[in-house]
């Protein structure tokens, strides 16, 4: 099992960035792809993005496309999530976590080790 701990969050006003961080406590960090995932007040956890154990492949929700990037630094054990032009309904509870085979292929299912989130607050 990896443990994995989100931080970035924060209560910020609609059109501003954030960058959210999610480290990992095992070295085998570069043999997972690794995702992002957020769940608002009163809904379920929704897929937002994905990045490849290599780190040249990337996936990301239709509604995140072109405001979210996300990216890793294996020799830091570290996966970002970069937040552009932030709106009051990416307000959610964001998580990270690994996908459950190791150097298999990126999609947005199978994902185990949840970290325990960074709220991300949007005021309009």
């Amino acid at each position: 099992q990896v443990q994995l701990v989100e931080s970035g969050g924060g209560l910020v006003q609609a059109g501003d960035s954030l960058r959210l961080s999610c480290t990992a406590s095992k070295h085998t960090f570069g043999n997972y792809n690794m995702g992002w995932f957020r769940q608002a007040p009163g809904k379920e956890r929704e897929f937002v993005a994905a990045i490849k154990w290599s780190g040249v492949t990337t996936l990301y929700a239709d509604s995140v496309k072109g405001r979210f990037t996300i990216s890793r630094d294996n020799a830091k054990t570290t996966v970002y999530l970069q937040i552009n032009s932030l709106k009051p309904e990416d307000t959610a509870i964001y998580y990270c976590a690994r996908q459950n085979v190791p150097l298999g292929p990126l999609n947005s299912i199978g994902y185990i080790d949840w970290g325990q989130g960074t709220q991300v607050t949007v005021s309009s």
